[in-house]
């Protein structure tokens, strides 16, 4: 198995391999079946231990479709994902209890993601008695909330007293109370104000930094993925057009839509983005 330029010395963590997915158009006319689109069109992807990346594309490029697949929820038509050397898919959900500890997804929006009927407490620790993680849920529960800057006194909150800041960060104490290897965000800061996208940038850095946890984060505003990830990925049309580390992206975008994604960000960064030196950009 090949690694990435960035990450020479090491094993991928997470796997795709020729992935395909196609999905039915609407009818034009009664009498006919709709057309066919191709969504993921020979995806192969490999994500390795700790690295941040960014997943970006224009709307309907196949980047929730192929988030879908990676954790599960959506099984491609062929193609195969493994991880640590075991199969994903196709496997059995029921088996893949495993995985859900070792890969957690970080919505988009928590606010329609957490119960409103459950407290704080319960619902970063409903995932803990899901999948049978040996622990004590309360004090795990209590744990995750420190680590994303929340202290005790939300434990006992409802989702309806919490702000839009702070039901995030509980989405992602929720995510991070397994102890994941890999992190899978859908759009996590789309909703959020700048003080407060910054806030919760700040907050899954630090998580990834000290525990060495992995992300993959999708988004259409590349601004945000400069800020976090070290390595980017452009999908277009069903397809992995770019995959680069993010300071060479942006110093030479090479496909036409990544010089869209970076025309559509109002002020353009001057320099290589921090997480990559100037010996990785020499090798790509």
């Amino acid at each position: 198995m090949q690694s990435h330029p960035l990450f020479k010395c090491q094993e991928a963590f997470l796997s795709a391999n020729g992935l395909y997915k196609s999905v039915s158009l609407p009818r034009t006319v009664f009498w006919r079946a709709g057309e066919r689109k191709q969504v993921m069109n020979n995806i192969n992807l490999r994500l390795y231990p700790g690295e941040r990346v960014g997943l970006v594309g224009l709307s309907g490029s196949g980047k929730t479709t192929l988030l879908r697949s990676l954790l599960a929820i959506e099984a491609p038509d062929t193609g195969s994902i493994t991880c640590l050397h075991k199969t994903v898919r196709p496997a059995s959900t029921a088996k893949l209890r495993w995985y859900r500890r070792a890969v957690q997804y970080i919505p988009q929006d928590p606010g329609a993601s957490l119960d409103p009927r459950m407290s704080v407490r319960a619902l970063v620790a409903e995932p803990l008695i899901r999948l049978n993680v040996d622990c004590a849920p309360g004090e795990r529960a209590r744990e995750a909330l420190e680590q994303v800057g929340l202290d005790a006194r939300f434990l006992d909150r409802l989702p309806h007293e919490l702000s839009g800041g702070q039901a995030q960060r509980v989405a992602i104490a929720r995510a991070i109370a397994t102890r994941p290897r890999f992190l899978l965000a859908d759009e996590p800061l789309s909703g959020l104000d700048l003080p407060v996208r910054a806030q919760v940038i700040s907050v899954l850095k630090k998580l990834c930094d000290e525990s060495g946890t992995g992300l993959l984060m999708v988004s259409h505003d590349l601004s945000v993925v400069t800020q976090l990830c070290q390595r980017t990925l452009v999908m277009d049309d069903g397809k992995i057009v770019e995959d680069r580390s993010t300071a060479a992206l942006w110093r030479a975008p090479h496909h036409p839509t990544t010089r869209s994604l970076i025309n559509a960000v109002a002020q353009l960064p001057t320099r290589a983005h921090p997480n990559c030196n100037a010996a990785e950009l020499e090798a790509l």
